[in-house]
């Protein structure tokens, strides 16, 4: 009797202690309506990833940073299948960051069918959504007409969501009212979720500030700690650099943000950066073969690539901190002018609002502004 209460003891304490460890997530999809009126608010998805990204990244939880995935749909397009109901699957939950931003710069717009009730229902049972109920989990979708349409009743996809732990947040691209007479907000309310409006045809104002070169300049340090190995490597190196161009096309302070979020725990490289790889402990160098190796290092001796790949994570680890420390002005400068200049009706302000709010009821903190 003794020894099968010892063991439950042991094994509760055992659960309690992974339960506890583990490291938790936030999880968002992203439905965003790509008919032919929506071009500016793709505009905003684009040119407002990393500030958004950011805002989930300075999350803090039992003292860890959580573990960031982002999915993206597109619904409404005419150049999708009615069979469908014009919705695709873009990317499905992915830490890889730079797919995310990939896959928004390929976006085009097209026609219009919204479906909002089947694009919710979809996301929502495909997606590899976390079990966990202390994990967040969120739905925004974002468009601009009825938000019934289409066979698939909202109201049973929304409850859906919710009975499964996945708030949904309904961003109108138009006038406050209107979206409240197309159920936008009825949508949000049944999945527990905030209701906004924005003007979707708003371009983003940026808040230059005096660090963005110098972080912005530090970026390209950054970039020289990256090593690709395997099939995908040099592709993928080459995909965050097209990713930083696409950033940079919008501003230097743009730029600015997503160079903050390459030097958070959000940016992870492990399946193609081999600093990443052998710190998360997904590969070890003595048993690597050589063709997965970059050509640079392919006539090296396995303690010579260990000190190679130990060398540039040292070297990151540096120019992070160093980012670190001068995005924490930036941020503190641009509090100061938002308080001068008040708060963007944007797609931004819309999400990271609900996502602060919701994370936390779950336990989240956020640094005080």
């Amino acid at each position: 009797m003794r020894t099968s209460k010892f063991l439950a003891v042991i094994t509760a304490l055992l659960f309690f202690s992974v339960h506890v460890s583990a490291q938790r997530k936030i999880q968002v999809a992203l439905l965003l309506d790509t008919s032919n009126s929506m071009d500016g608010l793709i505009d905003q998805a684009k040119s407002q990833l990393w500030n958004i990204v950011n805002e989930m990244a300075s999350a803090r939880v039992d003292g860890r940073a959580p573990e960031i995935e982002i999915a993206l749909y597109e619904y409404g397009n005419d150049n999708l299948s009615a069979s469908v109901n014009y919705i695709r699957q873009v990317i499905p939950l992915t830490k890889d960051l730079d797919k995310i931003s990939e896959a928004l710069f390929g976006l085009k717009t097209h026609g219009g069918h919204e479906y909002c009730g089947a694009v919710i229902g979809k996301s929502t049972e495909e997606l590899r959504w976390s079990t966990s109920n202390r994990d967040l989990k969120m739905i925004y979708i974002a468009g601009n007409e009825m938000f019934n349409q289409g066979k698939v009743d909202f109201r049973e996809t929304c409850a859906k969501a919710i009975k499964n732990g996945i708030t949904v947040n309904t961003i109108f691209c138009g006038d406050y009212n209107e979206g409240v007479r197309t159920f936008w907000k009825e949508g949000a309310d049944l999945a527990d979720g905030k209701y906004f409006n924005i003007n979707h045809n708003q371009a983003t104002a940026y808040i230059e500030t005096p660090y963005d070169k110098t972080i912005n300049e530090l970026n390209g340090k950054l970039n020289n700690t990256y090593i690709g190995y395997g099939t995908f490597g040099q592709a993928k190196k080459a995909n965050q650099e097209a990713q930083d161009l696409n950033a940079a096309g919008y501003s230097p302070a743009n730029m600015a943000e997503r160079t903050a979020t390459k030097s958070s725990a959000a940016y992870r490289a492990d399946d193609w950066d081999l600093v990443d790889a052998v710190k998360n402990e997904k590969v070890k160098v003595a048993e690597m073969k050589k063709e997965d190796l970059p050509s640079e290092l392919q006539g090296k001796s396995k303690d010579e690539i260990k000190a190679y790949v130990d060398k540039k994570a040292e070297e990151r680890t540096k120019i992070q901190l160093e980012i670190q420390e001068l995005n924490k002005k930036r941020s503190e400068y641009i509090t100061a002018e938002n308080k001068k200049r008040g708060q963007q009706n944007s797609l931004n302000t819309a999400m990271t609002t609900a996502m602060r709010e919701r994370a936390e009821k779950l336990g989240f903190t956020f640094p005080k502004p």
